[in-house]
């Protein structure tokens, strides 16, 4: 006998069918004889002269076929296609339809999810592009912050040195002021003794002067007397000499006065210069002091900024894998549990990361609100 498997049925013909079904390539449509394979059993047996022999059994036949091939190989074959046409049964024929038909339904749904998860996939890289557009803009506000941090520190480093420089000119003007001040008691101290030797000089001319009244009440005028030896003559030299050391120390005193009066001026545009350079240092060090606490507080946000955008790039960086992760799944064609585990996962992770991302939104809105009631609150408190 020459067998044809076809579909759930064994067909077999004359021997010579071999060869026709060889050349041609289709099969008689007229077999001898029709076994339906639908729950039979298909198992190997041992016959003599036939040691690759082939046992089919049903509880339906009136006995048992025995099919024996030419090879192992062949045996091998022949058993594995017998025992799958046999499970094509009707009732199989019927649960494989349903079964497409769940399928097909099942397709159409997954079709429908993928485009939903498309959708949502195009508006969250929209939000993600979103927030790498707001990582560019802060990275281009923390180079400003840098610039800004740098031009302070220059700022800060031009003060000290500013402020140095008033130290300096103010030690060099303390130290004027105190040797104009050393030089003004000196000319207070000749000025007196001048004073007091010009006193001393009047009180001398005035005694002189009376004694030459005196003499020239008493003596009689002499007829040719010598200038020498004439005593009225030697009051007047005498007088003449008072009044020049007079008119001398009245020079000497009205110089003085002039010295100290200069440098009283000098020294009081000392003590304005002095004055002028305490306020300058005094607004120098507020400017530095308050420079210093904004140096700070700059360098407090851009800390404050690295961190949060460091969490940010790590988020973007886990919302990126869990977006590329879920596209490979949706893009793959083999579905298995633990792939929609893992899509779940990265729906959820996503989820997370933009109602976080809706959070810090609201937040940032309602922040004037809640500054106000903060202080209320502290007002109230």
């Amino acid at each position: 006998r020459f067998f044809i498997i076809k579909e759930s049925f064994l067909l077999y013909y004359a021997e010579s069918e071999k060869k026709s079904f060889e050349s041609n390539k289709y099969f008689n449509i007229h077999p001898k004889g029709v076994i339906p394979l639908g729950g039979c059993v298909v198992e190997p047996k041992e016959e003599p002269n036939m040691p690759y022999a082939i046992k089919i059994s049903h509880e339906d036949f009136h006995g048992n076929i025995v099919l024996a091939a030419e090879s192992e190989f062949e045996q091998a074959q022949w058993l594995e296609m017998l025992q799958e046409s046999g499970k094509v049964t009707w009732k199989n024929a019927q649960l494989g339809e349903a079964m497409i038909e769940s399928l097909e339904a099942q397709g159409l749904q997954l079709a429908k999810e993928k485009q939903e998860y498309l959708d949502k996939l195009m508006e969250e890289t929209e939000e993600l592009c979103l927030q790498r557009e707001q990582k560019e803009e802060l990275e281009r506000l923390n180079q400003v912050l840098e610039a800004e941090k740098h031009q302070f520190e220059e700022v800060v480093r031009e003060l000290r040195l500013e402020q140095e420089q008033i130290r300096r000119e103010l030690e060099l003007t303390a130290r004027s002021l105190k040797g104009v001040e050393e030089e003004k008691k000196e000319l207070r101290s000749l000025t007196q003794s001048l004073q007091k030797t010009l006193e001393e000089l009047s009180v001398e001319k005035q005694q002189m002067l009376e004694m030459l009244e005196e003499n020239e009440s008493q003596l009689p005028p002499p007829t040719c007397p010598r200038k020498e030896q004439n005593p009225i003559w030697g009051l007047h030299c005498s007088l003449q000499q008072i009044e020049e050391k007079m008119q001398q120390l009245l020079e000497e005193k009205i110089l003085a006065e002039k010295r100290m009066k200069e440098n009283e001026e000098r020294s009081r545009a000392l003590e304005e210069e002095r004055e002028f350079y305490s306020s300058q240092s005094q607004a120098l060090q507020n400017s530095l002091t308050e420079l210093t606490a904004e140096k700070q507080q700059t360098e407090r946000d851009l800390k404050a900024e690295v961190k949060v955008r460091m969490d940010l790039e790590k988020r973007l960086r886990e919302a990126e894998e869990a977006l590329q992760s879920l596209e490979q799944g949706l893009n793959s064609l083999d579905c298995n549990k633990e792939k929609e585990e893992k899509m779940k996962a990265d729906v959820s992770n996503l989820r997370r990361f933009f109602e976080e991302c809706i959070r810090n939104a609201e937040l940032e809105a309602k922040m004037p609100v809640i500054m106000k009631n903060s202080v209320y609150i502290h007002k109230a408190a």
